[in-house]
Formats: structure tokens, C-alpha cells, sequence
């Protein structure tokens, strides 16, 4: 719950157009022209209390994506309140006024539907699919939990322990997630990007009521939301229901910015973990881009380029040609501030941590200085590309599409604009990105080295 792409034939689609315009007949041409515009079934309205509701009909598909994007994440907490953000994705799911404990899922499922919800260091997005049969109802439930939910101390107290123990699920006895989370917190010295989504085991444990109170009256406000809706609808139904129901609820003052900007780091930081474990892991964690960032898609590329697939750089150099590791993978963080690049290696048993480390960083090396080839470029440009007309065949990935661009981007319209952008990156573009990001003064190295059972006793006896 912490963390969350129609077919082409690749880029030679897109590639192939101009080329082709000047062979079509003039038939063709005709239906070009008249050709809707991309998101032309997409339509807004900003209700009066400042919610945005976002609109994309689709009357084919007979299914309906609800997703409510709330800007608030790890990112708008602070010492002795971490983790509040996910543990509200928790309590909404818990009773308000209207439909009480247990009612949302039973009556949503009862109706034909299901739901999940997702945080973030920047949002939280709750997920509703169902079926249109259930269009009213599902907004009769999402605005009883948005006006009415129930702080319950006896249900805080349990979903505190529901909470805590997915930390330590998913931290604590999981190896690659706790050697995240401390170098994440030792990446970040002053922005809040520190925090784990999760929280802190501390905070969990004492968390108080008007911290709960307070949090969700500030942040669960509608005018810090973006409603999107997506299926078989009309945008004027959508609105019509969205004044119902949604609009009656009272607008609050906006929340305190996040002013605070992480320094530039000016040397290298590296974390040791040692604990029981069967294989050790070796992470760098480089300060990035945020998600508006125009070097943004050069990285992605960049970071595909070097661990997207068996025919990536670092699978074929650290995995089948030196056979140091069994995976290595990638991830660009991509929020509202400068978030981190990853790169992740998982060794095999008694595997060589300074090998695999001296080899990650000879291909980085080489990317800075060397750059990528064509042919690596092109596949990248033709994955993205295919990724993302696959992700916009389903409601649920168009949901998710609008939003992510709206909410991180402003604007709903440029998720139309993504092909041409990334078709644009050149290779020059992606060396000066590496050279900009895979510096040695801009990143966090975090091993965690495996211990032997006696060895751990000893060390915790210290």
C-alpha cells in the first residue's frame, strides 16, 4: 500500500509519419484533419469549494475508474508525526457517518466494485473501480469518509497495529526495504523526503489524536484534491453528481507549503547495515530530478538504459559477463521537489560487495563520459512509448495517467505531449543528464552486509 501503461508497433509508427505524408490520397488527408485533438473527450470543472473534478468519457468501455488524488505525502510531515499520511489511507477505509465500520468495502463490493489506495512521499490516491450501475452510490460513499470520518480512539489504536506491523513486513524483516529506508534517510539531511512513508516506529507508537484531527481537516480538504473519473460517463452527469455530493463540503485554508530545499550534498555518504541475512545488497541512492524537471525524461531513459531487461548495461556487465550479482535494478524517483535515483544490486551468497560496487561504478563512468549508443536510445524511446499507449487502453491506467499530470505536472494536457517529448531526447541530452546526476559527491552507497546468528547476538550485547 506504500508504494503504485492502446498497441503500437513501437516508435516506427511514429517515426514513419512525416515520412509518409506525402504518399496518403487526399481521402486520408480529409480524415487527418478532421481527426479529434488527444484528450478531446477529456473536460473540467473546479467546483466551488476548489476540488477539480477531471472528466475522459469512454462510452465503449462499460466499466468506470474513480481515483481522488489528495496532495499529501511523507513530504508534508515532520518529526514526531511520521508516517500519518499512510496511516490515513488506512483509517478511510474505516467509517464515517453514514456507512460505518466495515461498510465502505461491504457496500462498494456489494454494488459490483472494489477499491485500493497508495502513499507516497507526495500524495495519497484512493482507487475505486466499479461498474456504472453503482455511479451514485460510489460518490455517496466517498463523500460520507470525506466529510464525516470517524477518528475513532478504539479503531486508532487497531489500525495503529495493523500500521506497525507492515512495518515491519516491509521494513523491518525485509532486507532491501530497511537498507532503503536508511539510506534514503541518510541521502536526505534537511527535506522532509527523509521520512519513511511508513513512519518511524516511534511516531507510529504515539501518534495523538488532535495530531490525527488536525492532519485530516488540513490536508483532506477538498481544494487539495483532484477528482478524475474515467469510463462510461458523461462529464456532465460526473459534474451534476460531483455538485451533490462533493460540493457541500467545506473548503479549508490551503496547507503551509513545503519551503524547505535539500543543500547540495558536496561529498559522498555511505551507509553499513549488518544484520542476519542470507546475501548481501549494495544501493546508491543519487539526488535527482523532480518530476517537472525538462531533464526528466532523459533520465528515464538513462535509468532503462542501464536496467530495464536482460539486454540492459549493468544486467549484461554485473550479472551474465562478471556473474557478481543475481539482479540489478533501477528506479528515478519523480515528485514534486528533487527526489532520488536508484540503482540496486542484489549479490549472491558470500558475493563480493567492493567488486560489484567497482564495477557499478566503471558503467557509470562510462556513461558520463562516453554517453549511449543509438541503437540503446531507440529501444528505450520504443519501450516508453509502448508502455505508455499500453497504459492508456485500461480506465485504470488512464486515471492514473491524468493525474499523475495534473497533479505533478499542472496540467492533465501535457500526458498527450509524452511521446513527442521523449521521441525528442537526443544522446547528447542523456550524457549531460548522467554526467548532471551519477557524480560521487551527489550520492548516498548503502550495503548491508549479511551477519552469521551468533555474530548478531554479540553485536545487540554491545
Amino acid at each position: 500500500m506504500l508504494r503504485q501503461k492502446l498497441l503500437v508497433t513501437g516508435m516506427v509508427l511514429l517515426a514513419g509519419t512525416a515520412a509518409c505524408a506525402q504518399g496518403r490520397s487526399s481521402r486520408t488527408e480529409t480524415a487527418a484533419t478532421t481527426a479529434p485533438r488527444p484528450g478531446a473527450q477529456v473536460r473540467t470543472k473546479t467546483l466551488k469549494n476548489g476540488l477539480k473534478v477531471i472528466v475522459w468519457s469512454d462510452p465503449d468501455n462499460p466499466s468506470i475508474a474513480l481515483y481522488n488524488w489528495f496532495r499529501v505525502g511523507s513530504r508534508n510531515e515532520r518529526p514526531g508525526i511520521t508516517g500519518l499520511s499512510h496511516f490515513f489511507e488506512h483509517m478511510m477505509f474505516n467509517g464515517a457517518k453514514k456507512y460505518g465500520p466495515g461498510e465502505f468495502d461491504r457496500v462498494m463490493e456489494a454494488h459490483g466494485g472494489r477499491n485500493n489506495a497508495y502513499t507516497s512521499e507526495d500524495v495519497t490516491v484512493y482507487q475505486d473501480w466499479f461498474p456504472r450501475s453503482a455511479l451514485e452510490k460510489i460518490f455517496d460513499l466517498e463523500a460520507d469518509r470525506l466529510q464525516h470520518l470517524a477518528i475513532d480512539p478504539q479503531v486508532v489504536e487497531s489500525e495503529r497495529g495493523v500500521v506497525y506491523s507492515e512495518r515491519r513486513s516491509s521494513v523491518d524483516n525485509d532486507n532491501t526495504g530497511l537498507l532503503m529506508e536508511q539510506v534514503q534517510a541518510t541521502a536526505f539531511v534537511a527535506h522532509p523526503y527523509q521520512f519513511p512513508v511508513i513512519g518511524w516506529p516511534s511516531d507510529i507508537e504515539s501518534w495523538k489524536q488532535e495530531d490525527l484531527e488536525r492532519y485530516f481537516r488540513t490536508y483532506y480538504a477538498p481544494n487539495n484534491a483532484t477528482l478524475i473519473v474515467v469510463g462510461a460517463v458523461t462529464p456532465e452527469e460526473i459534474f451534476s453528481l460531483a455538485e451533490k455530493y462533493l460540493e457541500p463540503i467545506p473548503a479549508q485554508p490551503e496547507p503551509e507549503p513545503v519551503r524547505t530545499q535539500e543543500p547540495p550534498q558536496q561529498g559522498e555518504r555511505r551507509v553499513v547495515v549488518r544484520k542476519m541475512a542470507q546475501a548481501p545488497l549494495l544501493q546508491m541512492a543519487f539526488h535527482g530530478l523532480k518530476a517537472s524537471d525538462v531533464d526528466a525524461p532523459a533520465l528515464d531513459l538513462l535509468v532503462r538504459i542501464l536496467t530495464e531487461g536482460d539486454s540492459s548495461r549493468l544486467h549484461r556487465r554485473l550479472v551474465e559477463e562478471e556473474r557478481v550479482a543475481i539482479s540489478v535494478g533501477g528506479y528515478r524517483g519523480a515528485g514534486f521537489d528533487p527526489s532520488l535515483t536508484w540503482m540496486m544490486v542484489d549479490l549472491p551468497p558470500g558475493g563480493d560487495l567492493g567488486r560489484a560496487e567497482a564495477l557499478l561504478d566503471e558503467e557509470l563512468a562510462k556513461v558520463v563520459s562516453a554517453g549511449v549508443t543509438d541503437a540503446e536510445l531507440r529501444k528505450a524511446k520504443n519501450i516508453v512509448v509502448a508502455d505508455f499507449w499500453r497504459g492508456l487502453e485500461t480506465n485504470s491506467g488512464r486515471a492514473q495517467a491524468l493525474g499523475t499530470y495534473e497533479v505533478f505536472h499542472g496540467d492533465w494536457q501535457k500526458l498527450f505531449g509524452v511521446p513527442d517529448r521523449y521521441e525528442a531526447v537526443t544522446r547528447e541530452q542523456v550524457q549531460k543528464v548522467a554526467a548532471r546526476v551519477f557524480a560521487r559527491n551527489n550520492r548516498s552507497v548503502g550495503v548491508l552486509v549479511p551477519e552469521a546468528a551468533g555474530d548478531a547476538k554479540k553485536e545487540a550485547a554491545r
